[in-house]
């Protein structure tokens, strides 16, 4: 009889644990061996065949990590799997979607082309950093929204001024969304690089004096934008400054960036696990939201109901 099994690489096994904790079964046995010279070799120690097959996996570096899915996919299609499906949290190589300066690679099509070639049916990922990458694929991508976690505290916070902040241009969207829905006001930093990872200039556009900031974004890497932008907020009279971005990558100096900054807290999600605790940051798991999409691919239900744009905004 058909059945759904979920199975865990070894960059997102507490994620995974949790995700299968919701969905009310066990992680699937895998064994992923390494010889000495570093090469990856996945076995399953369960039969899948005939089965949905969800291996989850978040890309963050070391690059081991993709190619650790890679050849759990393959292995998966091999054991005549009925379907395989990559749940990936964090889709790493996101931000080179477009050829920004000549002779660069597009990664995250890159990405995506090897995940069809290795044989996977469909993706399940969250707040990709560009939405139309979705469009790299040619199988179903399932694209979630950590706004569905990301509400419930936001309003538990109950903040008196709240005033939702992009930290650049490419954010507005996003937070327009979810401005609407608690029918709060919004303003922008906009930033100019000299190259990535290091601002030049940056600028408020809109009031934010008195106000309790919330920015959101997908990504947070060295956390040197975040911080510039707490601090110029703060400059510009916000009353406080808090954080919720959904892929603590966290990089380099980042968490002596963060533990510097004027932030109250910096409120993140589980799809990457952090390096180490800090005082101001704080988890926020996505492992329900996961298990529910998982779950409705399996039944072939509809994921509608897991987005902002279906649930009440006259609050």
């Amino acid at each position: 009889m058909q059945s759904a099994k979920i199975f865990s690489g070894t960059g997102s096994q507490q994620l995974a644990e949790q995700i299968c904790k919701q969905y009310g079964t066990k992680l699937g046995k895998v064994n992923i061996q390494r010889f000495s010279d570093g090469e990856i070799s996945p076995i399953f120690l369960e039969s899948v065949r005939g089965d949905y097959v969800f291996l989850v996996q978040s890309t963050f570096s070391p690059a081991e990590n993709l190619m650790e899915l890679l050849l759990m996919i393959d292995a998966a299609r091999r054991a005549s799997a009925d379907k395989v499906i990559a749940v990936i949290p964090y889709y790493g190589y996101a931000r080179q979607d477009r050829k920004d300066r000549p002779r660069v690679a597009i990664g995250s099509k890159l990405v995506a082309n090897m995940l069809v070639a290795a044989g996977a049916d469909r993706v399940i990922t969250m707040d990709l950093h560009a939405p139309q990458i979705q469009g790299y694929f040619d199988i179903p991508v399932d694209h979630l929204d950590s706004h569905a976690v990301f509400i419930p505290y936001i309003e538990n916070l109950r903040l008196e001024n709240l005033t939702f902040a992009a930290p650049d241009v490419g954010a507005t969207n996003r937070i327009r969304e979810i401005a609407s829905y608690f029918t709060a006001e919004m303003v922008i930093c906009d930033k100019h690089r000299k190259r990535a990872n290091e601002i030049a200039s940056m600028v408020v556009i809109g009031d934010v004096t008195g106000k309790d900031i919330v920015i959101i974004d997908d990504i947070c890497d060295t956390g040197g934008t975040l911080a510039k932008s707490a601090g110029l907020l703060k400059e510009k009279g916000a009353r406080t400054v808090r954080a919720l971005i959904t892929h603590p990558v966290l990089s380099g100096k980042a968490y002596e960036n963060i533990e510097n900054s004027v932030l109250e807290e910096l409120i993140v999600c589980d799809t990457i696990p952090l390096k180490k605790e800090s005082s101001k940051i704080k988890v926020l798991s996505v492992a329900e939201l996961f298990a529910v999409a998982i779950r409705n691919a399996y039944e072939n239900k509809s994921i509608t109901n897991l987005f902002i744009h279906s649930q009440r905004r006259d609050k």
